[in-house]
């Protein structure tokens, strides 16, 4: 007797739902997208109590011809595709024809549609997946489809829906990235009569992007457009200051449909790379487009992850376009006070930082091309004049050419020779050694020696200047140099609680965090450092021991040729017993037992060895153990070098973990602090 049999259409259309409705907000998603699909230029949502009891959606798009109506609630019908090469080129949102029935399966469901402006159209109702009405109406253009209590056959899955803030939640989250994905079609989504979003409709993303995220996070959003022969991206990006906890803000849209890709995200992270804290993520909306047989859509019940043909080149793509715009920036925080209340109340609530998206209107002074750099590094008689500056001779910006190496007492006459030599923000030489700052990092300054101990490696040779020292293709500009944003000119005033330096310019007053800064510095040096770390490998005196447990001991064993492309040589000492041969010189004197033991501890974690991240963690952990900490006083000299160093840095403006390095305070901001102005 067999045992196998065709199942029932009704109980067929209950299993798809399964995988096409899985909460109110599926529901949503699917109409929604038959309405732009349909070529809407207004879509009204409504639900009630999370969508569970009711779910309307009203468009005013192409509508469904008459005798389509009934058709439209079978499996597998569409308007979409008709043959299987259409699946390679697909442009529609939707294009399988399961959602209708499958929402018709497990809900009251009521469809009023009308394909033309005579008010002429055709009412259909279906109950757990049974005709009950099909007859003409009167309707406006457009379509109507009423989705009341969802799952009421179905009490299991009913059963297992959350509250209905967090179904609530769902349904806006849709809604939101459809607006993203739509900004030229109007939305609407009311709950209980409240309303929850309204776009204009215009083809303006950044205001649909306020409408979300409120206007303060749209004023810090970047533009981003770029193309080549395969994508085109468009969209805005956040500053480093708009992070969230989680990826929940970061949305890519391929073709018009919102998607979730992590090799996307990934892309997204790496050219945010060292401007984020730890743990936190960018807000990101970024529009991609491309030719359809590029892109594989139909791999997700829900259609949510797709497959790229070329997925290498468009990662690389995004990252290099989000990097480039993110590198034109100047992004220093500026310190922004929010008031409670009335007005002219002055009750502060809070100070949060804020990255400014347009750049500093210092940044924009270019010196006079034909006065060359002698001309720029004259200093505005207000600062030269400013009793609160006295080494207000002393400017950093637009790289300040070739800062010296310091040493621990400095050599004779290196202060003023840098004095001398350093140019002015917004000099030609300054740009040119700015433009020299990508090519290959200067030596960072060494960690300021303790009292009692003579100086520190890498002294210039006593006699002449340290900038004298350093080789000069170091600061030399590359010949098609990318354009990079000008560091602000400052001239340092002195340092607080031995932890942040006290700057300024016409601009305002600057703080900058200098254990933040130096680790900058050593960052930029020691990745440039680790790109052939054999060649600084030298053997030592004494070798270091270094214990481990037994199983840690069985895993190192198997990896020691991943500390060699670090320039470590371990070798096993038997037991747990390790021991480092030699090690790059160029390793913090006293810091390399704990390097090479955190750079195991790396190793262990890792299932599989990647080049770029192993140069990328070492020059990160040597660059903290190198830089001066905090509560450490410099002298006048280490704080000129540090600055004149961190103006010439690639990227100045946050540390490689992604905390700010220096913030602002504008003078009107300092103003109204003294009610000078009101």
């Amino acid at each position: 007797m067999a045992k196998i049999t065709i199942l029932d259409e009704h109980i067929a259309n209950q299993i798809a739902a399964g995988e096409v409705v899985e909460r109110p907000s599926s529901v949503v998603k699917e109409l929604v997208e038959n309405a732009v699909d349909a070529g809407a230029s207004k879509i009204e949502v409504q639900v009630e109590e999370g969508g569970l009891e009711l779910i309307r959606v009203t468009d005013n798009g192409s509508g469904i011809e008459p005798e389509d109506c009934e058709t439209a609630f079978y499996r597998h019908a569409t308007s979409k595709i008709t043959a299987g090469r259409d699946l390679f080129q697909i442009r529609s949102l939707g294009f399988r024809g399961e959602a209708l029935p499958s929402i018709a399966a497990v809900a009251k469901v009521r469809l009023v549609s009308s394909s033309n402006d005579s008010g002429l159209g055709r009412v259909i109702a279906i109950e757990g997946g049974t005709l009950k009405e099909n007859e003409d109406t009167a309707a406006p253009q457009g379509t109507e489809i009423t989705v009341r209590e969802l799952f009421y056959n179905t009490p299991a899955r009913l059963k297992y829906m959350k509250t209905i803030q967090t179904e609530l939640g769902h349904v806006s989250d849709v809604m939101y990235r459809q607006a993203l994905a739509h900004p030229e079609i109007a939305f609407s989504l009311k709950h209980n009569g409240n309303t929850l979003l309204q776009t204009q409709g215009g083809g303006d993303l950044l205001q649909v992007i306020a409408s979300i995220y409120g206007i303060n996070t749209s004023k810090s959003m970047i533009p981003i457009a770029a193309e080549n022969l395969d994508y085109r991206i468009s969209g805005f990006i956040g500053l480093p200051e708009l992070t969230r906890s989680n990826r929940s803000a970061m949305s890519t849209i391929v073709n018009g449909r919102f998607i979730r890709n992590q090799g996307l995200h990934q892309a997204i992270l790496r050219a945010y790379h060292t401007l984020l804290p730890i743990n936190r993520y960018p807000l990101v909306v970024i529009s991609l487009d491309m030719h359809p047989s590029l892109v594989d859509v139909n791999v997700h019940p829900a259609k949510l992850e797709v497959r790229f043909s070329k997925e290498a080149e468009l990662n690389a793509f995004v990252e290099e376009s989000i990097r480039a715009v993110l590198s034109e920036q100047v992004l220093i925080p500026q310190v922004v006070k929010q008031q409670l209340g009335k007005s002219g109340s002055g009750s502060v609530i809070q100070e949060q930082f804020h990255f400014p998206a347009a750049r500093l209107e210092a940044a924009a002074a270019p010196a006079d091309a034909g006065q060359g750099s002698a001309a720029g590094a004259t200093a505005s008689p207000a600062n030269a004049a400013s009793p609160a500056a006295p080494e207000a001779g002393l400017r950093y910006g637009a790289g300040s050419g070739a800062p010296p190496q310091p040493g621990g007492a400095f050599a004779a006459g290196g202060v003023s020779a840098l004095r001398e030599q350093a140019p002015a923000y917004g000099s030609a030489s300054a740009a040119q050694a700015r433009a020299g700052a990508t090519a290959a990092p200067p030596e960072p300054p060494r960690r300021v020696p303790d009292a009692g101990q003579p100086g520190v490696r890498g002294t210039a040779p006593a006699g002449g200047t340290a900038a004298a020292a350093m080789p000069e293709a170091l600061y030399g500009a590359p010949e098609h140099a990318p354009e990079l944003p000008a560091f602000p000119e400052l001239s340092l005033i002195g340092q607080h609680h031995g932890t942040y330096l006290i700057a300024q310019n016409e601009q305002g007053l600057y703080l900058i965090d200098q254990h933040a800064a130096h680790e900058r510095v050593n960052y930029e040096y020691y990745y440039e450092k680790f790109g052939n770390p054999a060649d600084a490998s030298q053997e030592l005196l004494l070798p270091i021991t270094l214990e481990f447990t037994p199983a840690e001991s069985e895993k190192l064993k198997e990896r020691l040729s991943w500390f060699e492309r670090a320039g470590v040589i371990l070798e096993h000492f038997g037991g747990g017993t390790f021991r480092v041969v030699s090690c790059p010189y160029w390793f913090p004197g006293g810091e390399e037992a704990e390097i090479v033991r955190e750079m195991a501890e790396w190793v262990l974690s890792e299932r599989a060895i990647d080049l770029a991240k192993l140069r990328e963690k070492s020059s990160i952990l040597v660059s903290c153990k190198a830089s001066i900490k905090a509560n450490q006083k410099l002298t006048t000299e280490e704080a000129d070098t540090l600055l004149q160093r961190l103006a010439a840095c690639k990227q100045p403006y946050t540390c490689p973990h992604g905390r700010p390095i220096i913030v602002s305070f504008s003078n009107y901001d300092l103003e109204k602090l003294f009610k000078r102005v009101m």
